[in-house]
């Protein structure tokens, strides 16, 4: 059972970046899996690209892995996924689905699956919340 005391104890903005991520995660999924083209679709996309904002801002605060100063090499995803974020929402707006499908599944993948996979190493939040100190 996951122990999310845990998380809450992380220093902000820690707790906020990993919550807006899971619920991104959570709803990217059924975005993947739901009909597309409702506007249940549009109306849970665009709360999907709030989380995603959200978690790529709160991920500039985020300073344990110092590589580089302050940041490390996962922080070069935060301009990736504000990008991605914009490129993909014009797409579906100019009606260029094939491209907003490829994007939005692309950042999907990167900016959750893969990234949130890494905070899964012992020694991270995550995998404390998830496995135990």
């Amino acid at each position: 059972m996951p122990d999310f005391t845990t998380l809450w104890a992380e220093a902000l903005p820690i707790p906020y970046h990993a919550v807006m991520a899971l619920a991104a995660l959570a709803l990217g999924v059924v975005q993947l899996i739901a009909v597309k083209g409702t506007r249940a679709h549009r109306f849970m996309g665009y709360i999907w690209a709030v989380l995603m904002l959200g978690t790529s801002l709160t991920a500039v605060f985020i300073h344990e892995i110092r590589l580089w100063g302050l940041y490390s090499p996962i922080h070069l995803l935060i301009p990736v996924t504000l990008a991605s974020l914009y490129l993909g929402i014009r797409a579906a707006r100019q009606g260029d689905m094939r491209r907003h499908r490829s994007i939005m599944r692309s950042l999907f993948l990167l900016a959750l699956v893969v990234t949130g996979g890494f905070t899964l190493l012992p020694g991270r939040a995550m995998h404390a919340v998830l496995f135990g100190g």
